[in-house]
């Protein structure tokens, strides 16, 4: 590949790392084997800093620039942020109520359409087209139940997996 820089990271649709350069899956290199990068990037990822630094770990996470961006908090260099999955609290929810719409006229339909509301159970029947008495009313605290379970949920967007790979070797970027 064309004159890199080194640390010049690339996305690949191959499924594997081209000579001189590494996957960005976080793994530990030598400091002595690759000093050139390890004097670019430093232990900003990983590592001791002694006989080992880290290279990015790209698995599973979207790159973003560092810096702050509008409304937004501050990103710095090498950190990481979000979850593939979250738990949605009480609190995380907007209030919000469940209203019923109901009458005391006798009930003549089994399945609900727009056009009907719960009645009078009668038999099989539970909604009717009859709207006289019609009343919104919210249910008793003892009908409303959590529900949930605390479990988490996905919190990806959709994605297209490719291979991202830093070059280990190549021209040694100027700083302008």
């Amino acid at each position: 590949m064309s004159n890199p820089y080194v640390g010049e990271i690339r996305l690949l649709p191959f499924n594997f790392a081209p000579l001189g350069w590494q996957d960005c899956n976080g793994a530990l290199l030598s400091i002595a084997e690759n000093d050139v990068l390890f004097n670019l990037i430093g232990t900003t990822y990983g590592g001791d800093g002694v006989n080992t630094f880290a290279v990015p770990d790209l698995r599973g996470r979207l790159p973003v620039h560092q810096g702050a961006f509008p409304g937004g908090s501050q990103r710095v260099l090498g950190s990481v942020a979000g979850s593939e999955t979250v738990t949605l609290q009480l609190t995380q929810l907007p209030a919000h109520g469940h209203p019923m719409v109901a009458t005391d006229a006798a009930a003549s339909a089994q399945a609900p359409s727009t056009s009907t509301v719960l009645g009078g159970i009668s038999g099989d029947t539970m909604y009717t087209s009859d709207i006289n008495g019609v009343a919104s009313r919210g249910l008793a605290a003892t009908m409303l139940s959590f529900s949930g379970g605390n479990q988490p949920h996905d919190n990806l967007m959709p994605t297209l997996t490719l291979r991202y790979c830093i070059s280990l070797f190549g021209i040694y970027p100027s700083q302008s």
